[in-house]
């Protein structure tokens, strides 16, 4: 048996601080690594060292194998933990450490090999006796060939990169007609996300759950599972909240499960934490999809209800102790939910947003994994996730609405979230009966994911009171504000004093009168129809960013600035909706576009948009090409009207 002394997390962001925080507890030392655009991020303060290892394009930093061990010999360690993402699934790497004589936190290069094919994968796990979904995993690439795969296995089908994961290159295909096209646009995600563009095609299982076993096994032989969770709200194959147990799901098939991937762990010679995820359809059949050889990001609902840290004992495994614990000894109780904070632009098709977090509070009371602080800029380079919120009760509700609470106590106010989309799908019938599929957020979409209606004219006279001169101290004096909204709208406020310490803010069509009981950065405690209540603000240059009750807006202080054009459709330009880079570009001068065409694909943290034509017109310049990036708001295509 060995010990790890000092050990190297190749990972960033909320995991690397989450695998940080068990080391200490365990009496080990840890090495973050960095690329330069982290080189102040919070993993890299909590570690007892850092390693810089390079710019943030991939091929220099987390993914650069080379040097993350030099940055291990380099510090001293004599370990490294993947994390997930990245390398973590990355057999390659696996074998790397082992040759540099550094404990991996994982399993070995062959489980990872074979598990990280999906289409090795599946044959392993038939022969192990796991039922798996109907498809094709052979070694033919011809899209021709593939084409006519999909039209034996029968619409509709879904396409998906056997080195994949994350939901990055999948695409489900409804038609033969739309095959090609998706089958290209996986390839080419694949491709820049994997290094392979291999790929196999499935049935799609009608209104599935997705369920997934937790599996810890020893290099003993023993080998134990804690149950499932139910990971079925998903946007673009993308988990978006996870629970821990499953709704509904009975005793028996809990444990069918849990014995079926306990004992395909074992026949396999896996080692560590991992995790096997199924399909479960209305019948109750299931069937695997694959085997993630990592830490999930969900498996903090796990260790609340299970009571034990996973990250621990996969360093435990790591040295070489065997589980002190058989089946028998796991008891579950409880249950727990968890939802991804990310950086996020919910009415503009969730597309990955950068930018700096100017105010950010964890809430209290509830677990939250994050690695953020206030002025964190989150980066165009990784993914959108910057935070994680747990919420956890002797029962499902208790869970729910202390994580619904939660969300509306986070304070993130500087770039756009996801968060009111995930309070929306907390708070809908059907989730809070439990037990939801696979196609949630589709038929819900227009519940959950068109953002509701909510009125900005309280923030407006929030701001308006912290833009004002004059204070309730030496008294307010009225003045005229003239604020935009992050769509351009612009909003013309005159501020007056309105009787002690009161407030008068009025716009052509509206008027609000609130007392202001205290303002002090970052907080506005306010009086409005006889309720005490508190907003939270930033200003930064000429923006103001306000929060109350969960809800964030941004103005831009207009009021010594001219009006400026700005839309799309009006000034005849397609702007680009996000940082990132054009994979793909499909339309040319002088094409003549209707209405819904796409235009073009942008690559932006992983994941791919593609942008489409607003109204039907002929493109009159192109202004990009293929690989070149591109920042959020800049023109792409010039166009004039169509005829």
């Amino acid at each position: 048996m060995s010990s790890i002394k000092r050990l190297l997390i190749a990972n960033r962001g909320e995991i690397a601080a989450r695998v940080i925080r068990s080391a200490h507890a365990m009496g080990i030392e840890t090495v973050a690594v960095y690329s330069d655009t982290d080189a102040d991020a919070p993993h890299v303060r909590m570690a007892t060292r850092a390693v810089c290892i390079g710019a943030p394009s991939a091929a220099a930093s987390y993914l650069n194998i080379e040097a993350i061990v030099q940055a291990a010999h380099v510090a001293g360690a004599d370990a490294i933990h993947p994390g997930y993402g990245f390398l973590s699934e990355n057999a390659g790497f696996a074998q790397a450490c082992a040759d540099a004589g550094l404990t991996f936190v994982g399993p070995s290069a062959h489980a990872i090999r074979v598990m990280g094919d999906k289409a090795e994968a599946k044959v392993f796990m038939r022969n192990a006796g796991l039922p798996c979904i109907p498809g094709y995993d052979g070694e033919e690439q011809d899209a021709g060939m593939l084409a006519e795969a999909a039209a034996r296995i029968g619409y509709p089908v879904i396409v998906k990169a056997t080195a994949g994961g994350g939901g990055r290159g999948m695409r489900v295909v409804e038609d033969a007609s739309a095959f090609q096209r998706a089958l290209e646009s996986a390839r080419s995600e694949a491709l820049a996300a994997f290094g392979s563009e291999r790929m196999i095609v499935e049935r799609v299982v009608r209104e599935p759950r997705h369920i997934e076993i937790q599996v810890l096994v020893d290099r003993y032989g023993n080998g134990v599972h804690f149950g499932e969770r139910d990971c079925s709200v998903q946007r673009r194959h993308q988990k978006l909240i996870e629970e821990a147990p499953a709704p509904g799901l009975s005793v028996e098939t809990r444990e069918q499960m849990g014995r079926a991937a306990v004992a395909a762990a074992i026949t396999l010679g896996y080692e560590g934490v991992g995790t096997f995820e199924f399909l479960l359809d209305a019948s109750g059949e299931f069937y695997f999809m694959e085997m993630n050889t990592r830490l999930q990001v969900e498996h903090p609902v796990t260790e609340c209800i299970a009571g034990i840290d996973l990250v621990e004992w996969q360093l435990r495994v790591a040295m070489g102790e065997a589980l002190d614990f058989s089946q028998q000894d796991v008891r579950l109780a409880g249950h727990a939910i968890e939802v991804r904070l990310c950086a996020e632009d919910e009415r503009n098709a969730f597309l990955p947003q950068s930018g700096s977090i100017e105010l950010w509070a964890a809430p209290d009371g509830i677990r939250v994994e994050h690695a953020v602080r206030s002025g964190f800029v989150v980066s165009p380079y990784y993914d959108s996730m910057f935070a994680k919120l747990i919420g956890s009760g002797k029962t499902r509700e208790d869970a729910r609405r202390s994580l619904v609470k939660a969300l509306r106590d986070t304070v993130v106010l500087g770039i756009r979230t996801n968060r009111q989309a995930l309070i929306r799908c907390l708070e809908h019938a059907a989730f809070v009966a439990g037990g939801v599929n696979t196609g949630f957020l589709v038929e819900h979409k227009d519940d959950v994911l068109v953002p509701q209606d909510e009125s900005p004219w309280l923030a407006l006279a929030v701001v308006g009171a912290v833009l004002s001169p004059g204070t309730r101290a030496s008294g307010w004096r009225g003045s005229a504000i003239h604020l935009a909204d992050d769509t351009g709208v612009v909003y013309r406020l005159d501020v007056a004093p309105c009787g002690q310490r009161g407030l008068r803010i009025e716009s052509d069509a509206h008027s609000i009168t609130f007392d202001v009981c205290e303002i002090e950065r970052p907080r506005v405690r306010f009086s409005f129809g006889g309720v005490d209540r508190e907003a939270f603000w930033v200003l930064c240059a000429d923006q103001v960013h306000v929060q109350i009750d969960g809800h964030a807006w941004s103005f831009v202080d207009r009021t010594y600035v001219g009006a400026t054009a700005s839309d799309g459709e009006r000034d005849g330009r397609l702007r680009a909706p996000s940082n990132g880079r054009v994979v793909a570009l499909y339309a040319s001068s002088g094409q003549r576009v209707a209405e819904g065409d796409a235009l073009l694909t942008i690559e932006a943290m992983k994941m791919e948009h593609t942008v489409i034509a607003p109204a039907a017109a002929i493109v009159r310049s192109v202004l990009i090409e293929v690989g070149q990036s591109v920042t959020t708001g800049k023109v792409l295509l010039e166009f004039e009207p169509a005829a």
